[in-house]
């Protein structure tokens, strides 16, 4: 599997490409269940801040993978030692955060299958 990620910061364009990254796709019970039994567990929520006015998983922290370096820049600030359980809306984006955080030296990153919008557990709103 290749993922391509366009970033664009202060006019520079670029392309990273991941190739054989292994992230693990879960489906909504599988992640839920995996999450509730890992005491080492961060919730990242990928989508835009009008993306989580709609509602949010609770406990979630916030980076909008479309800031491109800007997200990078803060995914790297990350302690790279939790387990990490990604969502975005569908899954595509979280997939993409999940390849570029396994480049960045996460060897934990898990993705929700079907993302936010197939999201049937608890929902929470941020502040």
């Amino acid at each position: 599997m290749t993922f391509y990620f366009f970033l664009s910061s202060l006019g520079e364009n670029k392309y990273l490409c991941f190739s054989n990254i292994n992230t693990m796709n879960l489906a909504q019970q599988d992640w839920v269940d995996q999450l509730t039994a890992d005491t080492n567990a961060v919730i990242l929520d990928v989508r835009t801040a009008e993306e989580c006015s709609e509602g949010i998983i609770p406990n979630a922290i916030n980076i909008d993978i479309y800031k491109g370096q800007g997200f990078i820049a803060e995914v790297d600030t990350l302690d790279k030692t939790k387990q990490y359980y990604v969502y975005c809306k569908s899954g595509g984006r979280s997939a993409q955060a999940c390849a570029v955080m396994n480049q960045l030296g996460f060897e934990n990153t898990f993705n929700l299958e079907g993302g936010f919008s197939q999201w049937q557990g608890e929902v929470g709103f941020p502040l």
